[in-house]
């Protein structure tokens, strides 16, 4: 899947066109510069495509040095791993020298640009944005991320700009497993250590710089591929931000991946960065398995700790707590080939299909006995439960008189009781409410 980066300086409204065109509020908006402290990923659908948005705010003003530096790493790692990079700058403002900067940056990258003239609120500030024009990216387009003005427009040039989907021969019927995490978590020893047994288990395919990697592994009688990116496989010599960085090298492995194994580091425990990665592998249905690496050298290794550790995980990262841990260390393999046989277990079960006969005599009991809770004085009853066939993720169908009124509380509560009867440990599940036809 492709990626659109969005940079330009603070304060133009960069956050708000990627809570337009995600559909989403996750950014925070407001009108002091660099309240975007976090990066935000999102995902974009226009017409039949997609691809994967990335709002590159959070700079934070100290002087005007440290300001400039930090737009210049920033727009580096946008223009390395983009496929289509987005400047935004303020029509009512006009052009500013932090524009100028990255413009000169963006002017010669070998990338799509497109210039984004953003807060054209009225007809006559279109003709303000001809300014731009010195900024030797091309025609400004006009937009008003607060209103949507433009924004149909500027989807339809960013599906022009966008690379054609492609991905390496590979046997489609095998699993694809991503070892993924933040710098230095050790997903490169896990790799080498899964690797280094034989190497006659190996075989590359060829991809580009920035595509992923499939190696299949076919020892012990497993048969898969370990899906990497070359960001990940060699010591990259970015010295930019890393966390950054790093995130947009998983998008990429994420997306070409069918189970992934999250490698949290013991030593350091849990961070924002392994929550943004979390989010990146719940927000594309992935299978997951959470392997806590380097547990050879943790200073507490007693059972308490085992525990409190897993606790604390499926705490940070609720509502979603129905995965799989796994204590291990990649330099000394321990528990290495545990953490393969848990990912081939979520691959498994994510195939899994239960008869509606079974979902029912399982739900309808149930259902009956816990039903939802009234809405504004009427009855919700759930008639009939059934899962669709051939779905990427187990997807189950409850039929009832008023599926608008069952709530997310009730929701989780059947999700909870499916992955109590059932075996979903880190697969996600989809359940929809449906009208029963009459």
């Amino acid at each position: 899947m492709s990626i659109v980066a969005i940079v330009g300086r603070p304060n133009v409204g960069k956050s708000t066109l990627f809570n337009r065109l995600t559909e989403t509020r996750r950014a925070i908006v407001s009108e002091e510069s660099g309240t975007t402290r976090d990066r935000q990923y999102g995902k974009v659908q226009w017409g039949k495509k997609e691809f994967s948005l990335i709002d590159t705010g959070g700079l934070v003003a100290g002087s005007d040095d440290v300001f400039e530096g930090e737009i210049n790493r920033q727009v580096d790692i946008a223009i390395k791993e983009a496929d289509v990079v987005l400047l935004m700058v303020d029509v009512q403002e006009g052009v500013n020298h932090l524009d100028l900067e990255v413009a000169n940056k963006l002017r010669n990258c070998g990338k799509p640009v497109l210039l984004i003239a953003n807060k054209t609120d009225n007809n006559d500030l279109q003709y303000d944005a001809a300014e731009f024009y010195k900024l030797g990216i091309g025609d400004p387009m006009c937009v008003s991320s607060m209103s949507g003005f433009g924004t149909g427009d500027l989807l339809d040039e960013i599906i022009k700009k966008l690379p054609e989907d492609s991905e390496p021969e590979i046997d489609t019927t095998l699993p694809r497993v991503a070892i993924v995490g933040r710098p230095n978590a050790g997903k490169s020893s896990l790799l080498n250590a899964l690797m280094d047994e034989d190497r006659n288990i190996v075989t590359d395919i060829a991809g580009t710089t920035r595509d992923s990697i499939y190696t299949r592994y076919t020892k012990f009688g497993k048969d898969f591929y370990l899906v990497d990116t070359a960001g990940i496989r060699k010591k990259s010599k970015v010295t930019e931000d890393l966390e950054f960085y790093s995130v947009m090298r998983a998008i990429r492995t994420i997306e070409n991946s069918d189970v992934c194994i999250l490698m949290i580091d013991a030593t350091r425990g849990i961070e924002a960065q392994d929550q943004n990665i979390f989010s990146l592998i719940q927000k594309n249905k992935k299978g997951l398995v959470v392997c806590v690496n380097k547990w050879d050298i943790a200073e507490n290794k007693e059972a308490k700790a085992i525990k409190h550790f897993e606790e604390t995980i499926r705490e940070r990262f609720a509502p979603f707590t129905d995965f799989p841990i796994i204590f291990i260390s990649a330099t000394t393999k321990q528990r290495i080939y545990k953490a393969i046989e848990t990912a081939m277990q979520v691959y498994e079960s994510k195939k899994t299909h239960i008869g509606a006969g079974q979902l029912n005599d399982f739900f309808l009991p149930l259902i009956e006995n816990y039903p939802p809770p009234a809405w504004k004085g009427k009855y919700v009853k759930i008639k009939y439960v059934t899962q669709l066939p051939d779905t990427y993720v187990p997807t189950f169908i409850f039929f009832a008189n008023l599926p608008q009124y069952v709530k997310e509380p009730y929701r989780r509560f059947l999700e909870n009781k499916l992955r109590e009867q059932w075996n979903f440990s880190g697969v996600p599940v989809q359940l929809f409410f449906r009208a029963k036809n009459k």
